[in-house]
C-alpha cells in the first residue's frame, strides 16, 4: 500500500522521500525509494475478528450503523416496541408497564423531532420516486434541518419546502428534474413550488446556476431506449449550437429534446417528434422550432430531412401488409311475394263484463232498497 505523508511533514531520513509502503503481515513501514524500515511492530487498528459470511459479520460486529441526517434522531434513539410482535416477547404481568413506557416515549418527543420525522419520511418517498442518489438525500436532509432551525418552515407546508429543496439540489448535483416532474411526484402546484424554491434559496444563500441542456440528455435518451451513439451525437450537436450562440436564453429541456431528435435521425434510430415530446414533457411546436434553429445554424437541415424520409420509407417497406381477401357476394334469389291473408274478425259469445261498482254506488243502491222497503210496509 502506497501512502504519502507530505502533509504531515514526515520524510525519509535517508533519501527525503515521502512515499512509504505499509507491510501489514510484518507490521512495518518501509520507504519505497531506498527500502529503509522506518517503523516496526505497528499496532493493528483494524477489527480483531474475521467473518466469511454476512451472517457472521452481523453477529460479530460490535458497532452500530453510522450517523446519518436521514433520520430525525441521526440513528441514535432506541425505539421501544417497534412492532406488534414485540408485545408477545414481554411477560403478561409486565405488559401494562410496557404500554406505559412506549406511550411516554412517544409523548416526550419535541415538536422539532415530530416535524423532522414527518418531513424526512416525505423526503424518502420523493427521493425513491424520482430515483435520486443517496448523497443528494443526505444533503437535502441537512438543509431542511437548517431551514427548520431558522424558522423558515413556519407558515408553509412541509411538502412544498422539501420539494423546493429537492428541485434546487438536483440542479446543483447535475441530475436536474423538471418542475412538472417534481410537482407530479409531490402533489404541489408548479406555481407554489416555484415560489417556495425562490424563497428558500434566498434565505439559505443558495446560488443555483441555470440547468444545462446536456445534463438532461442521458436520462431522456435512456427513457427513449436510444443507444450511446445517439447520446454522444446529441452532446456534440449541443456543443456546436452553444458555440454559435443559438441555445442561450432558450429552455434547456426543449433544446435537449431537439438535439436528441436530430441525433436519432442521423444515427438511424429515428424517433418521431411526438414520441420525444411525450417523454420530455414539451410540445411538438417547441421541438420543431428548436430543431429548425439548430439545423439551420449547423447546415444539416437537408441531411436530416433526407434521412428522415429514408427511415420513414424503410419502415413502410418493413411493415407487413396483410393480403386483402376478395369477398364473394352471394347471388340474390328472387322469390314471389306471398299475398297477405285477410284477418277474420272472431266474435266472442258471452255476456259483456260489467265494470266493478265503486263503494259510493253500492251505498246509494242500498239506500234506495231501504226506502223502497219502507214504502211497501206503509202501503200494507
Amino acid at each position: 500500500m502506497l501512502m504519502t505523508d507530505a502533509k504531515k511533514g514526515f520524510k525519509c531520513p535517508e533519501c527525503g522521500s515521502t512515499q512509504f509502503y505499509e507491510d501489514m503481515s510484518r507490521a512495518e513501514r518501509v520507504c519505497t525509494k531506498c527500502g529503509l524500515v522506518l517503523e516496526d511492530s505497528m499496532i493493528d487498528t483494524t477489527q480483531d475478528w474475521r467473518a466469511f459470511t454476512q451472517d457472521q459479520k452481523e453477529k460479530r460486529a460490535r458497532t452500530g450503523a453510522p450517523l446519518t441526517h436521514r433520520r430525525h434522531d441521526k440513528g441514535l434513539t432506541t425505539e421501544i416496541g417497534k412492532g406488534v410482535t414485540e408485545l408477545f416477547k414481554v411477560p403478561a404481568k409486565k405488559r401494562s408497564q410496557f404500554f406505559r413506557i412506549r406511550k411516554w416515549q412517544k409523548r416526550l418527543l419535541t415538536s422539532k423531532d415530530r416535524n423532522l420525522s414527518f418531513a424526512l419520511g416525505e423526503l424518502q418517498r420523493l427521493i425513491s420516486y424520482l430515483g435520486l442518489p443517496r448523497t443528494l438525500h443526505e444533503e437535502v436532509a441537512k438543509l431542511y434541518e437548517k431551514a427548520l432551525e431558522k424558522g423558515l418552515v413556519r407558515g408553509r407546508s412541509i411538502e412544498s419546502i422539501i420539494a423546493g429543496l429537492v428541485y434546487s439540489l438536483c440542479r446543483e448535483y447535475g441530475s436536474p428534474r423538471t418542475l412538472s416532474e417534481i410537482s407530479q411526484a409531490s402533489g404541489i402546484e408548479k406555481r407554489e413550488l416555484g415560489r417556495t424554491y425562490r424563497y428558500i434559496s434566498r434565505k439559505l444563500n443558495m446560488r443555483i446556476l441555470p440547468a444545462k441542456s446536456s445534463t438532461y440528455i442521458p436520462r431522456f435518451a435512456s427513457m427513449l431506449n436510444l443507444s450511446d451513439r445517439v447520446q454522444v451525437r446529441a452532446m456534440k450537436i449541443l456543443l456546436q449550437a452553444k458555440k454559435h450562440d443559438i441555445i442561450s436564453g432558450k429552455g434547456p429541456t426543449g433544446c435537449a429534446a431537439a438535439a436528441i431528435y436530430i441525433a436519432s435521425v442521423l444515427e438511424g434510430e429515428r424517433k418521431t417528434q411526438r414520441e420525444v415530446a411525450d417523454v420530455v414533457g414539451v410540445t411538438e411546436v417547441t421541438i420543431r422550432n428548436r430543431y429548425k434553429e439548430i439545423a439551420e445554424a449547423l447546415n444539416i437541415e437537408e441531411e436530416v430531412e433526407r434521412k428522415a424520409k429514408e427511415e420513414e420509407a424503410k419502415q413502410k417497406e418493413e411493415r407487413p401488409v396483410a393480403p386483402r381477401e376478395e369477398k364473394v357476394m352471394p347471388k340474390p334469389v328472387y322469390k314471389p311475394a306471398k299475398k297477405a291473408k285477410a284477418k277474420k274478425r272472431v266474435r266472442v259469445k258471452g255476456k259483456r263484463k260489467r265494470k266493478k261498482k265503486t263503494g259510493v254506488r253500492r251505498a246509494k243502491r242500498s239506500h234506495r232498497k231501504k226506502r223502497s222497503s219502507k214504502r211497501k210496509k206503509s202501503r200494507r
